[in-house]
C-alpha cells in the first residue's frame, strides 16, 4: 500500500517563510557585526545556508556557517562541528533544523554550544510538530503544525522543488 503524503508548504511558501525568519534574525540582531548561524546535518544545514543567504541580502550582518553533526539514533554521542569552539564563544549563535519533532536532536545540539559562553542563542525550525518530549522550543519557526504521533513530516530540498509533506 502507497503512503500518501500531502504538501504542507511548497516552494514559495519555504522562500517566504525562510525570508521571514531571515528578518527575525536580523531584528534580533540588528547591534552584532557577525552572526554564526549553525546548520544540524542534512536539512538543518541546507536550511541554514537559505537563511545565510536570506541574511545577507537584508542586512550587513557577516554570517559564519557552522555544520553540527548529531548521531540521531544515538544523541548522546558527541557533538561535532565544522567550527572550533573559539570561532563560535562570545557570539550570537543560531541553531537550525528543518522539523523539530520530539526535540531529542535540538536538545543535544543546544547542549553541545552551551560549552562555551555565547552572547546569544536562539531556535529556528521550517516546521514545529508540536511532540516535544523535551523542554526545548524554537525561537523561530516557519509554521507550527499540530500532528497525530504515527504522522511524519518530511521537509525535501530538490533544486526547483522545495516542500514540506506530511505522511
Amino acid at each position: 500500500m502507497q503512503e500518501i503524503s500531502t504538501v504542507i508548504l511548497d516552494k514559495k511558501q519555504i522562500a517566504h517563510k525562510i525570508k521571514r525568519i531571515a528578518y527575525q534574525v536580523y531584528e534580533t540582531n540588528v547591534d552584532e557585526k557577525e552572526v554564526v548561524i549553525a546548520g544540524i546535518v542534512k536539512n538543518g544545514n541546507l536550511l541554514a545556508k537559505k537563511i545565510k543567504a536570506e541574511l545577507e541580502k537584508i542586512s550587513p550582518i557577516k554570517v559564519l556557517l557552522c555544520e553540527v553533526i548529531i548521531d540521531k539514533k544515538n544523541p548522546t554521542n558527541p557533538v561535532e562541528t565544522s567550527l572550533k569552539k573559539e570561532e563560535y564563544q562570545n557570539k550570537s549563535l543560531l541553531l537550525v533544523d528543518d522539523v523539530l519533532h520530539s526535540g531529542t536532536t535540538l536538545i543535544y545540539g543546544v547542549k553541545h554550544f552551551l560549552e562555551v559562553p555565547l552572547k546569544q542563542f536562539k531556535t529556528a525550525v521550517l516546521v514545529d510538530r508540536n511532540h516535544k518530549k523535551y523542554p526545548i522550543k524554537a525561537d523561530f519557526k516557519g509554521i507550527s503544525l499540530s500532528t497525530s504521533l504515527n504522522e511524519n513530516v518530511s521537509v525535501i530540498f530538490e533544486k526547483g522543488n522545495d516542500r514540506a509533506v506530511l505522511e
